[in-house]
């Protein structure tokens, strides 16, 4: 088959298509014909430290679209010819090929009506949003949340969950971006370049402070981000932890959670590998009724793939990019 092959870690600047052998599946798992597969900052990132795990030449993409090629001898609910989305295993081979293999109770179906670029934007992004909101943050309706960089594909797809649960939703964004996270949702912008969002936040809140703040930044923004918070505040974490240790106050209790999705293949617990098709199952159905976007700005091919990964890293594009194989 043919795939977009990192040579060696460090080189996903320079990957090129070339042939590989087609993966065959395991018992429990499916070979899915690739259609379309998102690009995401994580590609980079570990494509520039590799992993211990890996065996070169490498293949990167975790969301992957596509339709069933062949199922495992275990495989019952899925078919040949099934139109299918999930979120690729870190540690494997991913998406940006022609064909590649996951574990059956991870995939969620897709309706005709969801076209497989859209679907394909959803698993690394849309996923980890559904999980910090729902899974760990509990969001409740009336609650006001802030969520940092709005304009990005987590941010993006944070902001219309959080509105589709009823939530009032402040966001950090460049000034220039604000009228895209305030069409995606959000009820208040505020510019982190110009503006110091703990101020501003507490000045939206009447002094109070938000009820959930949902971190994509860093570990700096996050600790700065715990001054947001009112009384029984929660943040959820993804980019790096704040510090918590002098955050932990009787007067003032919040609550931490860390999201980390991808690192659920490397558990050995199946359940919790299974929540991953119960939100893709719900956000393609969320999807398919119009009730979010799937943020795709743009549509480039396999060959295209390391020039869109730059321009990802240069954090100047917005929305979702995506290949179609």
């Amino acid at each position: 088959m043919k795939a977009l092959l990192l040579q060696d870690k460090g080189q996903w600047k320079d990957m090129k298509v070339g042939e590989i052998e087609r993966p065959s599946p395991a018992s429990d798992e499916i070979v899915v014909q690739v259609k379309a597969a998102g690009l995401n900052p994580v590609d980079y990132k570990t494509g520039e430290n590799g992993s211990p795990s890996w065996s070169y030449p490498h293949i990167l993409g975790l969301d992957v679209a596509g339709i069933v090629a062949e199922a495992g001898s275990d495989v019952s609910n899925f078919a040949k010819g099934d139109r299918v989305v999930y979120l690729s295993d870190m540690a494997k081979k991913g998406g940006f090929a022609e064909y590649a293999v996951i574990k059956a109770h991870t995939v969620s179906k897709l309706p005709d009506s969801v076209s497989f670029e859209d679907a394909a934007a959803l698993p690394v992004a849309a996923y980890t949003a559904y999980q910090a909101l729902f899974f760990k943050l509990h969001a409740q309706k009336d609650k006001t949340i802030l969520i940092h960089a709005g304009a990005g594909g987590v941010g993006g797809f944070a902001i219309q969950l959080a509105k589709y649960a009823g939530l009032t939703v402040i966001t950090t964004a460049s000034q220039k971006k604000h009228s895209y996270v305030k069409d995606l949702g959000a009820d208040y912008a505020i510019d982190y370049k110009t503006e110091d969002f703990v101020e501003k936040t507490k000045e939206l809140t009447n002094g109070l402070g938000v009820d959930y703040v949902l971190d994509t930044v860093g570990r700096e923004n996050a600790t700065k981000s715990l001054d947001t918070l009112a009384y029984n505040g929660q943040i959820a974490f993804i980019a790096g932890q704040p510090e918590m240790n002098e955050s932990i106050s009787f007067a003032h209790p919040v609550s931490f959670h860390h999201v980390a999705l991808g690192s659920v293949y490397q558990s050995g617990n199946t359940a919790e590998e299974k929540t991953l098709k119960q939100i893709g199952d719900h956000l393609v159905e969320l999807l398919s009724e119009g009730k979010i976007s799937s943020l795709v700005e743009k549509v480039i091919s396999l060959e295209e793939v390391p020039e869109g990964l730059k321009e990802l890293e240069s954090r100047s594009f917005t929305g979702k990019l995506v290949a179609k194989i």
